[in-house]
């Protein structure tokens, strides 16, 4: 497993922009896929995006695709999540998974490794 924190959340307004950012401490990071869920009180988590060891496979679900970028620096064991066009629907709190599985999973119950989670708020 791999340790896991995030970091970036807050209030933004509607239209806006936030950068989360995930910090592994594993050294064996880049042998993990990564990806990003949120949640809301009383929902499920939900699937944001995911990437594949190497970065060379993205997957996004359909409620962010084409404003939502997610990203990944080996070197640095960092995860990125680059939010832009903010709705208040996106509103939540964002954890970053890890998951030695191949390919991308979808559900949360495939990944191994969580972050505490970081809040976002979208004011409208």
């Amino acid at each position: 497993q791999v340790q896991l924190t995030e970091s970036g959340g807050g209030l933004v307004q509607a239209g806006g922009s936030l950068r989360l950012s995930c910090l592994g401490t594993s050294r064996t990071f880049s042998r993990y896929a990564m990806a990003w869920f949120r949640q809301v009180p009383g929902k499920e988590r939900d699937f944001v995006g995911g990437i594949s060891r190497d970065s060379s496979s993205t997957f996004y679900g359909d409620s962010v695709k084409g404003r939502f970028t997610i990203s990944r620096d080996n070197a640095k064991s960092e995860l990125y999540l680059q939010m832009d066009s903010l709705k208040p629907e996106d509103s939540a709190i964002y954890y970053c998974a890890a998951t030695p599985a191949i390919g991308i999973p979808r559900s949360p119950n495939q990944y191994n490794s969580w972050g505490q989670g970081t809040r976002v708020t979208v004011s409208s």
